[in-house]
């Protein structure tokens, strides 16, 4: 079966910064894209940042020149470096990755179990 793994969440004040970051596992044939969602206290779940196969990315207005996503496609795992982060960024951070578990069939969608990131004023 497919796991994503998430690590790095954790506290920090306003103005640091963290790396997040999300291993994928398993029976893996290819993975298209991957990104990074969150969800914070009586919100809804919201794109952060994605990232292609290939290379192309897309942010959230609120973290654009922020954040910064990449991956590692030889160990299936994309990153999340946070800097200057605000109290607001404080949510549930969550791992999504488009995978295909053998050649022939289509992508599914495959989610990590969160991490916690919580910005202090």
């Amino acid at each position: 079966q497919v796991q994503l793994v998430e690590s790095g969440g954790g506290l920090v004040q306003a103005g640091g910064s963290l790396r997040l970051s999300c291993a994928a596992s398993g029976r893996i044939a290819s993975i298209d894209a991957m990104g990074w969602y969150r969800q914070a206290p009586g919100k809804q779940r919201e794109l952060v940042a994605a990232i292609t196969s290939g290379g192309s990315t897309a942010y959230a207005d609120s973290v654009k020149g922020r954040f910064t996503i990449s991956r590692d496609n030889a160990k299936n795992t994309v990153y999340l470096q946070m800097n200057s982060l605000k109290p607001e960024d404080t949510a549930v951070y969550y791992c999504h990755a488009e995978i295909r578990v053998w050649l022939g069939a289509g992508f599914t969608d495959y989610w990590g179990p969160g991490t916690q990131v919580t910005v202090s004023s």
